[in-house]
Order: C-alpha cells, then sequence, then structure tokens
C-alpha cells in the first residue's frame, strides 16, 4: 500500500520539474486539493520532503550517480524523484527509519515505474543506506567541494567568489540551506510591539526578538513553531504582516515621512509599501505600480487588511519613463526585478531555474528602471535601490554606473547596505540616493 503523503510530495516535485514552476506554489496547490484526507503531520512531512529535496538537489543526484549504472538523463522523471526522495529521508531526516524510507520508496516505483523499477530503486537506495558521504568535504577544488556539500551551483558560487573568499563563499552556500524563520513585522498603527508579545504570549505563541541594531529591527519579531499563520485572529486583524528584516529595511532607510508623496514603482505584493505607509503614519499618498493586475490587488488586499488607505495602486512598467510625472515625488522605493541569489534559503526553486546568462538580461532591467525612474523624483528627494540578491552586478555595478551617467544624484553616507544570509535575515543589498538641489548661478552684469 502507497503513503498517500509521499505521493502527494512525489506528485508535486515532478510537477516542479516538468512544468519549471514554483514549488511554494505547486506544493500549496497540492495540499489544498487533498486538505481533507491530511492531517497536520501529513502537511509537515509533505513539505519536509518537497523543500528537502528541492534545497539538496544537486547534493542527492551526486550520491545517486555513485550507485546508478544509468545516467541520469535516462532515468525517468518519476524514478528519478522517488530515488531523491529515499535518499533525502535517509540521510536527512533522523526521526524517520531508513528502512521505512527504503520501502516506501519502493512500492512508489512499483506503481511510477517499469517492472524493473522497484528493484533498481531498492538496490540504490540500500547502498546509499549503508555509506557515508564525508568524502564531498574532502575535494580539494574549493568550487566542487562548496557545490557538492552545499548543494549549490557552479556557476553561481563562481560569481560569489568574485568578490569574497572562499571561506565566506562557503558561509553563504551554507546558510543558503537553512530553515528560513517566520518573521513578522508589527503594524504600529494598530498596536505597540509590546502588546502585541503580550497577545502572543495568551495565545501561547512563542517568540523572540531579532539580535541586529535596534533602531533597524525595532518593529519586527521572529515566531517560533507557528503553523497556519494567516489563519490566527491577531493576522486577519491587521496587527502583524509577515516580513524579512532585510526587506523591511529598504522602508526603514527610505525614512519616509507623513504627508509626503511616495513612489513604490515594484511594489507587488506590497509588505514593502504598507511598511512605508506605516512609518508614514497613514499620511500622505503612495503610489503602487506592477505590471500585472491580480499582483496590484495583493497590495490592495495586504493595506486593507493592515487598515491603510494612503496606497493608490495602478498596473504600470516602471522601465517605461512618463513625462507627465517627471520630479513628482519626494521619494522612490525601487526594489526592482533580480536573481534572488539571497532568498534561496526560501525559494530554492532559484539554484535550479537561474542560468548565468540570466545576469546579463536582468541588469538591463534593473538599469532601466532606475534610470527611467529616478526622472520623477524631486531636487533634494530620496531614492532607495534594492534586490534580494547578492550578485555585484545586480547592486554595486548597477549604483555606481548610475552614479557616473547622473552627476546629480550622490550615494548618502552610511546607507549602502550588503546583506549575507544567516539564520535571522535573508540577503540583500539596500543604498540610498539622494538628488541634488542643483543652483543656477548668474553673472552680474554692469551696464554701462
Amino acid at each position: 500500500m502507497i503513503d498517500k503523503t509521499r505521493e502527494i510530495a512525489l506528485k508535486t516535485l515532478y510537477k516542479i520539474d516538468k512544468e519549471q514552476a514554483y514549488s511554494n506554489i505547486v506544493l500549496n496547490e497540492e495540499i489544498k486539493q487533498n486538505r481533507k484526507n491530511l492531517t497536520e503531520k501529513d502537511i509537515g512531512l509533505i513539505s519536509e520532503i518537497v523543500y528537502g529535496v528541492t534545497t539538496w538537489r544537486l547534493t542527492l543526484d551526486e550520491i545517486i550517480k555513485k550507485y546508478s549504472k544509468i545516467r541520469l538523463k535516462k532515468i525517468s522523471p518519476w524514478i528519478l524523484n522517488i530515488l531523491r526522495m529515499g535518499a533525502y529521508q535517509i540521510i536527512f531526516l533522523d526521526k524517520i527509519p531508513k528502512s521505512a524510507a527504503v520501502n516506501e520508496s519502493v512500492n512508489l516505483a512499483k506503481r511510477y515505474g517499469h517492472s524493473s523499477s522497484s528493484n533498481f530503486v531498492n538496490a540504490i537506495l540500500r547502498k546509499i543506506e549503508k555509506s557515508n558521504y564525508e568524502e564531498f568535504s574532502q575535494i580539494t577544488d574549493d568550487i566542487e567541494r562548496i557545490s557538492k556539500t552545499t548543494s549549490m551551483p557552479e556557476w553561481i558560487i563562481k560569481e560569489l567568489l568574485k568578490n569574497n573568499g572562499v571561506e565566506e563563499v562557503e558561509q553563504i552556500c551554507t546558510n543558503s540551506n537553512l530553515k528560513p524563520q517566520i518573521t513578522i513585522r508589527v503594524n504600529i498603527l494598530k498596536i505597540t510591539k509590546k502588546d502585541l508579545m503580550k497577545k502572543l504570549e495568551e495565545e501561547n505563541i512563542e517568540y523572540q526578538e531579532i539580535n541586529i541594531e535596534e533602531k533597524l529591527s525595532e518593529d519586527f519579531l521572529i515566531l517560533n513553531k507557528v503553523k497556519n499563520i494567516e489563519n490566527l485572529e491577531l493576522f486577519k486583524n491587521g496587527y502583524f504582516t509577515i516580513q524579512d528584516i532585510s526587506a523591511g529595511l529598504t522602508a526603514k532607510i527610505l525614512n519616509p515621512q507623513p504627508c509626503e508623496l511616495v513612489l513604490d514603482a515594484c511594489s507587488a505584493p506590497g509588505g514593502k509599501t504598507t511598511y512605508m505607509a506605516e512609518l508614514m503614519k497613514n499620511e500622505g499618498n503612495i503610489e503602487a505600480w506592477d505590471i500585472h493586475e491580480h499582483r496590484t490587488k495583493l497590495v490592495e488586499q495586504n493595506a486593507k487588511r493592515l487598515g491603510i488607505d494612503i496606497i493608490k495602486t495602478q498596473v504600470k512598467d516602471a522601465s517605461i519613463y512618463d513625462e507627465k510625472i517627471n520630479e513628482k515625488f519626494d521619494k522612490i522605493l525601487l526594489d526592482v526585478p533580480c536573481l534572488g541569489i539571497g532568498v534561496i534559503k526560501r525559494k530554492p526553486d532559484i539554484k535550479w531555474q537561474r542560468k548565468t546568462e540570466d545576469i546579463e538580461e536582468i541588469t538591463k532591467i534593473q538599469k532601466t528602471i532606475l534610470e527611467q525612474c529616478s526622472k520623477y523624483l524631486k531636487p533634494g528627494g530620496d531614492l532607495v535601490y534594492s534586490t534580494c540578491s547578492i550578485l555585484k552586478e545586480e547592486n554595486e555595478n548597477i549604483i555606481f554606473d548610475f552614479l557616473n551617467k547622473n552627476t546629480d544624484f550622490e550615494m548618502v553616507k552610511n546607507s549602502k547596505y550588503s546583506i549575507m544570509p544567516d539564520r535571522q535575515r535573508d540577503g540583500f543589498f539596500i543604498c540610498k540616493l539622494h538628488k541634488k538641489i542643483l543652483h543656477k548661478y548668474y553673472r552680474n552684469i554692469t551696464f554701462s
């Protein structure tokens, strides 16, 4: 008899591969379709297997290669994912008996493979069960060792090594495999941080404060062991929203003030937009753009739940210049599209969907958005450029190129942040630019 939870995990992994879809979207769809027949424990195991296999795919494939006489490309996608699932459970999940991981994988292979598939799966997983993998850590080539021990594509490692040392890159790759924590931002329009902590305690929800610079993290908390967070009454009532501290810093560093006119040119789903509104005490105006209407709806939904009414959404392409709004805004936030290398621990699919050639394409978009949207800023105003990537090509290089071409802008002192992923924060780049007020000087003309 086939275990339902593992079968759902297998179908999810197959769809992710076949459709090049994001794991969280496919996983949510599969769980939703089967919700009546699943317990919270079942959902936890499905999520663990899906995210675990997606995170460690490269390393799992390297281990499977050692014992398979058939090349991975020749193995059926169903069987390959069954092998990955089995290997992940054997190596990474101590609470699951190795024999159970093997037997359940064999049962899946009987349904989703050919007549000999179950014997093939059984033979490989039995060998994996008896092996250890310390040999990967003994590899002398730095790039190959980091790749196989942290399941990171070599092209990403090479990019990171351009501006970081080997030990630092290895730490970045290791941190990118950490399970992300649930970070929440207190809605200061509705409740104080102290009062929210009291309410969390009343609900027996564990939390902890964030151990970084107090002024930058004062509105944030980490929640522990909480499930179905969006079903909590505290969430529904708009007392907090889910947001990583690094993402929140973009709004904090821009520092929008009440009654200002602010542009968020790449706003969806609205986490940074709503934080700016909260910092502005819900006074002033924020224009929030996105190129897709369904994504602007997400901004509107978030704003409504949080009790914010100063955000006006618009379907608009930030890369296309609009002369009508030239020098219109006091402040601008540009959290531009990027490769997302800093948030791999939340979206492990990024490792397998991005390619080195994508850098050139994405940086063209980033340069265009910064160049065009900078024209909408009033003289004397501030602009924050940010990405959830940690590659220099998408960050410092974009800023320096822009400043060389736009002498009326300058970088604000102590406002450039290159945040590497760690246990508490996502990887992020944030930089604040100021538009100078240029005065015209006229010579005194003497008439005789």
